[in-house]
């Protein structure tokens, strides 16, 4: 997945307070959304954590998941918390599916196109690997330039102290991250009926230590950035974003989370 120099992507139980929580959130939208009949074949590409599997288990009554990701920390991590037989972790590379041709009645993907360096690549594998005519192609990603408030307060506040952070903000380096860009991409891989829409999905923070707390962790571009600061530099970015935050009378911090997901379907062939 990395593809930036402050991008990791090793510890899963760093993630999943950063953002795998709030994916949780997303996947059940997502996976209902997609008209996959029971009993059938899906491939999760960038597993992760295991979000989007575990979703793909409970709503979709599946016959198998095969779920792949280029983290061994986070395989580790789904293969020992994702308890079900009709799952399967492997370490694999998105633009190199181990899944054979025409084999899966769904291919999908969570959170990861934008991280792939060549994302027309992994949209052509996953292509690949679903079934001729009726195999669903579909992946979900933030709307990092706009609606992801979590990390839009972040990066606005990192930016406004540190000008030089400004391409590292999710928002501009991925602007792959809009329905527009999600429909060509799909589109240009040869897929048809290709429809984008939003999800949005409202994370709420206890306090201010709920929010801040996961960027500490190092996992991902933002918490790279904040742990790559010297410890006076992290406190001062610690309080813009603190003085900036919705917060409520009660501590609590509430936000919108907006992925955007992207269907498509493996045209037969003629």
């Amino acid at each position: 997945m990395t593809s930036h120099k402050k991008d990791v992507w090793a510890s899963g139980a760093a993630y999943e307070p950063y953002v795998g929580r709030w994916s949780r959130l997303v996947a059940p939208d997502f996976v209902g959304s997609l008209g996959v009949a029971e009993g059938g074949a899906w491939v999760d590409v960038g597993c992760g954590t295991g979000a989007l599997t575990e979703a793909i288990l409970k709503h979709a009554a599946p016959r198998s998941v095969e779920s792949v990701d280029s983290s061994a920390g986070f395989v580790e991590y789904a293969r020992h918390h994702v308890r079900d037989t009709r799952a399967s972790f492997m370490f694999a590379d998105a633009r190199a599916l181990p899944q054979p041709n025409d084999s899966a009645e769904a291919v999908v993907s969570g959170l990861v196109l934008n991280f792939v360096p060549q994302p027309a690549d992994a949209v052509g594998e996953m292509r690949r690997v679903a079934k001729p005519g009726s195999g669903v192609v579909a992946a979900y990603v933030w709307d990092y330039a706009g609606r992801m408030d979590l990390m839009r307060y972040f990066w606005d506040a990192a930016v406004a102290l540190d000008p030089a952070a400004e391409p590292l903000d999710e928002g501009r380096r991925f602007p792959i991250c809009n329905p527009d860009a999600l429909t060509q991409l799909f589109r240009g891989a040869g897929l048809g009926d290709v429809t984008a829409r939003a999800i949005d999905v409202p994370p709420r923070f206890r306090d201010f230590d709920d929010y801040w707390t996961p960027f500490i962790g190092g996992q991902g571009p933002a918490p790279g950035y904040a742990m790559s600061l010297t410890p006076d530099r992290r406190e001062s970015l610690r309080q813009r974003i603190r003085d900036t935050l919705p917060t409520a009378a009660d501590g609590s911090i509430n936000m919108i989370a907006r992925a955007w997901a992207v269907r498509g379907v493996k045209r037969a062939r003629g």
